[in-house]
């Protein structure tokens, strides 16, 4: 069992391609996450989905988004009713465990896969899909240690004054603000008072979640292990304790912007603490580290005259996201973030789908290599059984891609197809890529080898191609299009929880 490969997985939180200087950021630089890269493969054409729910529903059942029954969320923020006494914990689990599909007995997860081979699995951080979720839900997933916000929606602050271990409520001394101290997004000066404020605000959720993989770490050192880290960074509204050195001083950023660097910094700081440690405890050549996000770019610093977000241009113009639609020059972002690509969270533009994929693997990985293989989320979970040996479940849409890692030739996915709130797309291995507007009902095609950009739509130049790929797309979603939305997976809450 020793020498087993440890898994780690850091997922961050809507952080796009264009965010890490790996991949061309340009105003700060991110050297541990860059590391990875720079020992292991980076990937360039990795897909998530269009947000944090069904990318990680994706990722935990190896499943895409568009299936029809396969899993539901609900609406978060329904642990703010147990911060104001309003419900219990008991009540909090019943409803729950009776809101939307709940799990069969024969489906699996991705850390069963591991668990089921002798690992010890663990889950630090942003828990689950949900967007809310339980302890008992988070131990039938598979996860034998599990540390966090079982709630997304308080996962927008970062100052919680509980959180969970194994299902039961930890107090976070210090930590007043029943709303984990979550704020607006928009810059203006009452609201930048408001984030400087430090009442209530004792402690940064990622320094305990550092400290939870750190003695994770040092627990299970000589048993083989999996270790999820899903970090809410750097996902807003801004909140860090303080701007981060490698920026403070940039006179190209305002201090807004600098704010929101510095939770990429933080999260980069994560990286290098993990790194450290594996080192310190003598596993660094045994443990593979893999580091991914839920989706593309988002836009957070959001500031007058600056950046406008996902909605409008600068001169106020609004995205129809069908003729018009988020580039970083028209909409501001200073960061690029989404790497020059089109859109952002929330579309099937690539700048909302597209994310960074790095893995490093010291003596098994080539250092520096770069690939263009395409992956989606859901092939981690065949790729992890293909690691460690054991047979993948069956009925699930992932292609192990370890024979990529290993610098070998393999198999792809003819295309992959992902969900969105205007329909869902569909990406070919050679570069077509089709998307389905379901208001008005079209299509349009484009070509992402000779326009990264999507500007130019090819529908009408190749209708056979649109014939075949709608189809393609259609049995995708189980033979309707509706499945390719958000709307299709979500489960209400009952009155008075709605």
């Amino acid at each position: 069992m020793k020498n087993k490969t440890n898994i780690i997985f850091i997922y961050a939180d809507d952080l796009g391609q264009g965010m890490l200087s790996c991949y061309g950021q340009q105003h700060f630089s991110t050297p541990n996450i860059d590391r990875l890269a720079g020992e292991g493969m980076r990937f360039t054409q990795a897909y998530g989905c269009a947000f944090c729910a069904p990318s990680r529903a994706s990722m935990m059942t190896g499943l895409h988004d568009c299936h029809r029954g396969t899993w539901t969320y609900t609406r978060g923020g329904i642990y703010n009713q147990l911060s104001a006494g309003q419900i219990t914990l008991r009540e909090i689990n019943e409803l729950i465990h009776t809101t939307g599909l709940q799990t069969g007995a024969n489906e699996v997860f991705l850390p069963q896969v591991a668990a089921d081979s002798g690992y010890v699995t663990g889950q630090i951080g942003k828990c689950e899909w949900g967007f809310d979720t339980t302890g008992d839900r988070i131990r039938r997933h598979g996860w034998q240690y599990h540390y966090g916000y079982y709630d997304h929606a308080r996962c927008h602050g970062f100052y919680p004054p509980f959180l969970f271990e194994n299902g039961q409520m930890v107090e976070i001394r210090g930590n007043t603000r029943p709303d984990c101290g979550v704020h607006l997004d928009w810059e203006s000066p009452q609201n930048s008072e408001i984030r400087q404020d430090r009442k209530g605000k004792a402690v940064y959720s990622q320094d305990i979640f550092d400290q939870k993989i750190k003695d994770f770490l040092q627990q299970h050192r000589n048993t083989p292990f999996f270790l999820y880290h899903p970090s809410q960074l750097p996902h807003g509204p801004i909140a860090i304790p303080e701007i981060h050195p490698e920026v403070k001083d940039n006179p190209n950023l305002t201090p807004f912007e600098k704010e929101y660097a510095s939770m990429i910094l933080r999260l980069d700081q994560t990286v290098g603490l993990i790194l450290e440690e594996l080192e310190r405890l003598g596993i660094d050549d045994r443990t593979m580290i893999v580091f991914s996000s839920d989706n593309g770019h988002e836009v957070y610093a959001l500031q007058q005259g600056r950046t406008t977000g996902r909605q409008q241009n600068l001169n106020g113009q609004p995205f129809d996201n069908i003729k018009t639609k988020f580039y970083s020059d028209m909409g501001g972002d200073i960061f690029n973030g989404n790497g020059g690509m089109a859109g952002l969270k929330w579309s099937s533009w690539e700048g909302g789908i597209r994310i960074p994929y790095l893995v490093r693997f010291p003596g098994v990985i080539e250092p520096d290599s770069v690939s263009d293989h395409m992956l989606a989320n859901f092939d981690f979970m065949p790729t992890l059984a293909d690691l460690i040996g054991v047979e993948m479940p069956a009925g699930k849409d992932g292609i192990s891609f370890l024979p990529t890692l290993l610098g070998k030739s393999q198999q792809q996915h003819d295309f992959i197809v992902y969900a969105s709130g205007q329909g869902p797309a569909l990406v070919t291995a050679d570069g077509w890529k089709l998307r389905y507007i379901n208001q008005p009902e079209i299509f349009q095609l484009y070509d992402l080898k000779a326009d990264y950009r999507e500007e130019n739509d090819l529908a009408t130049d190749h209708p056979d191609l649109v014939d075949k790929l709608s189809q393609d797309l259609l049995t995708a979603c189980d033979n309707d299009y509706r499945h390719g939305t958000p709307q299709a997976h979500y489960a209400a809450y009952p009155e008075p929880y709605t």
